[in-house]
């Protein structure tokens, strides 16, 4: 089989742009200023977990691998903690979005009964 030079291998492969096949990866609300700030303090919500869990483990597996899993469950607490406090913003502002949509359809859909009626 004949070797083929990089760019020609390159040229046949047919190139898929990046927003096809990743499509918004877990931003959520983000229209809003408080909606990415929220996004912004779950992923230092998530960093905290996961130095706290390393930092731990790595001070305790000297003792013992069951002391160290213990304790790198407690040092990933306060980060979990702040990341569903933070999840549940995000709930709640969904909701709050979709409540806002439903009511605008309800309000459409009585303007337009009391034309026909």
């Amino acid at each position: 089989m004949k070797r083929m030079k990089r760019h020609q291998t390159l040229s046949l492969i047919r190139w898929v742009p990046y927003k096809y096949i990743y499509s918004d990866p877990e931003m959520r609300l983000r229209r809003s200023t408080l909606g990415i700030l929220v996004n912004f303090l779950l992923g230092v919500a998530w960093a905290f977990v996961l130095i706290g869990a390393f930092y731990t483990f790595t001070s305790f597996y000297r003792y013992s691998i069951a002391d160290a899993i213990l304790m790198t469950f407690l040092g990933a607490l306060p980060g979990l903690f702040f990341v569903v406090v933070l999840e549940y913003m995000f709930v709640a502002m969904e909701r709050l979005e979709e409540m806002k949509k439903q009511t605008a359809l309800l309000e459409k859909l009585t303007a337009q009964n009391q034309v026909t009626s």
